[in-house]
């Protein structure tokens, strides 16, 4: 059951979970005017305290398509935290004010932390550099929308696999079920932790770490791209090193399958070349788009079940 759960992180939620959301979304997909009412009177707070386009605007609209409200904490610069406010205090205010926290933050633990203080459920659009469990959601039900299955698949997650919250959510989320293997592309610097490592050995999933792209096109189902984010390292020479490390170009898929779906969990820098756009492999901008359905459908489940 997720309803008044926290969603904080992936590793929270069992593959259970997971099919629960993906087939509450496929009903909302397939009779979206059914779901226009269910939230009626259900008030949604939301605290982004870094930037966000997609996640931010798809929760707004989930939450409106459902028949409920938002409120929003607005611009950190135009609210009391200008005044000296710490996060706890706020995070007791929206716990007052809504029926759901939605928040994202620059710091690893933070939605955790909110869970701890607020009543309502919280759920976690991002903290830190190992977080975004409803990207993670967003990822998964597209590989099951595009290809119809998750299990069985190999799978290639490419760019910033150590500091990317998005790939490292993707990651633990794929060791929920039964792919047929990973590979896990990225230069030296930007490998994966060992605990996802350990992670993915523990459930038996095959991997294996590879830095050319090129070398594993052609075993590819589903390739996930991700940028190589620069506020997330510590070290800004260590980012120069790294930057513009891959760029996915019409030449680089000559050898691959015609099946293939390449993944992005957006914004796209220079990692994506915009020829790979009008390819059949590119499904990045209707992948963005399931994230209406998706956090419709979570939204539902934690609210009235």
């Amino acid at each position: 059951m997720l309803r008044g759960r926290d969603i904080i992180s992936v590793n929270e939620l069992s593959r259970q979970d997971f099919e629960r959301i993906f087939d509450a979304a496929d009903e909302i997909l397939e009779a979206p005017g059914k779901w226009s009412s269910v939230l009626r009177g259900k008030i949604m707070a939301t605290a982004f305290f870094e930037p966000s386009t997609r996640t931010r605007l798809s929760f707004h609209t989930a939450m409106l398509r459902l028949g409920g409200e938002v409120v929003d904490l607005g611009e950190v610069e135009k609210s009391s935290m200008a005044k000296g406010e710490n996060l706890s205090d706020t995070i007791r205010m929206l716990d007052s004010y809504s029926d759901v926290i939605v928040m994202r933050h620059r710091l690893e633990g933070a939605a955790k932390l909110a869970a701890e203080i607020a009543e309502k459920p919280v759920i976690n659009a991002g903290d830190g550099s190992r977080n975004h469990p409803t990207q993670a959601m967003i990822d998964l039900y597209a590989i099951r929308r595009f290809h119809g299955r998750i299990d069985g698949l190999t799978i290639g997650v490419l760019g910033d696999l150590k500091y990317g919250r998005a790939t490292n959510s993707f990651i633990a989320a794929l060791a929920k079920f039964r792919v047929e293997r990973i590979y896990l592309i990225s230069p030296p610097q930007l490998r994966v932790r060992d605990d996802t490592r350990e992670l993915l050995s523990e459930a038996g999933i095959e991997f294996k770490e590879v830095e050319r792209l090129e070398d594993v096109i052609g075993e590819l189902d589903v390739l996930y791209a991700s940028r190589i984010q620069k506020e997330r390292f510590p070290d800004p020479s260590e980012y120069e090193l790294v930057r513009g490390s891959y760029v996915i170009t019409a030449e680089t898929l000559k050898g691959a399958r015609s099946s293939l779906t390449i993944l992005h969990p957006l914004p796209r820098v220079d990692e994506i070349s915009f020829e790979v756009d009008s390819t059949p492999h590119a499904k990045y901008f209707e992948q963005a788009a399931l994230g209406v359905p998706v956090r419709m459908a979570l939204l539902k489940l934690i609210l009235v079940g």
